[in-house]
This record gives C-alpha cells, structure tokens and sequence, in this order.
C-alpha cells in the first residue's frame, strides 16, 4: 500500500537538500491539511493547488521531515515522550496531529489539553 504523506514529506526533503525553490506532490485532504500546518509555522512559503498536484514553495528551512510510522495515538499526559522520540530537542521542530479539532501541531494539541493520533514531523 502506498502512503501519499510519507511520499509527499519525503519529496519536500529531498527537493530541500537539492537546493530546489520548487516541489510538486500528490494532493488528497491529509496532505493538504498538513502542508497548511507547515505554511502556518512557517516551514514552507507558499502552497498552490492545481487538479491533482500541489506546488509547494520551499524557503529553505526544512532539514528533516517525514511521516510517522505506524501512527501513534498520544495521550495528553505522554507528549514529552514522542517529543523526545522524534525531535532533535525540545525547542526545536514541531510534530502534526490528528486530533479530534481537527489537524493540529503538538504544541496547540499539549495547550489544548488534547491527544491524538500522530502523523508527521518537521524540523
């Protein structure tokens, strides 16, 4: 089975490396929902949907980023743990979650006072 996220965050990290401005990846609801996450927390600059690609516009902030796998589900009580799992450090990076609010950053979900099913990570 193919995962449409994990390819997506994969070709935004290695257009990153190649020094790309420039990235096409499929679109479906999840991947736009987490691209809009990335653009709200400045990761990436720009997102523009087209039928049934997006063009993402890179800044050049993203090191690292990837789907996680298999997809958690996090209690409120345990986010320092998948934090330290998946992040470099504590203040660096940001993990997206599902949650029942809808798509959320682990930093709103732990203000929220909310867990939720993990889905990738950026830093």
């Amino acid at each position: 089975m193919v995962d449409l996220l994990a390819n997506a965050l994969n070709a935004i990290k290695v257009a990153e490396r190649k020094g790309q401005r420039t990235c096409e990846v499929p679109s479906s609801k999840l991947i736009n929902a987490v691209l809009s996450a990335l653009k709200e927390n400045k990761w990436i600059e720009n997102v523009e949907k087209t039928d049934r690609r997006i063009k993402v516009t890179l800044n050049g902030m993203v090191n690292n980023c990837g789907a996680v796998k298999p997809r958690f589900f996090v209690k409120n009580a345990d986010w320092e743990k998948y934090e330290t799992r998946l992040l470099p450090s504590k203040s660096v990076g940001m993990i997206i979650v599902s949650t029942p609010n809808g798509i959320l950053t682990h930093v709103q979900a732990k203000a929220k006072k909310i867990g939720g099913t993990l889905l990738a990570f950026v830093y």
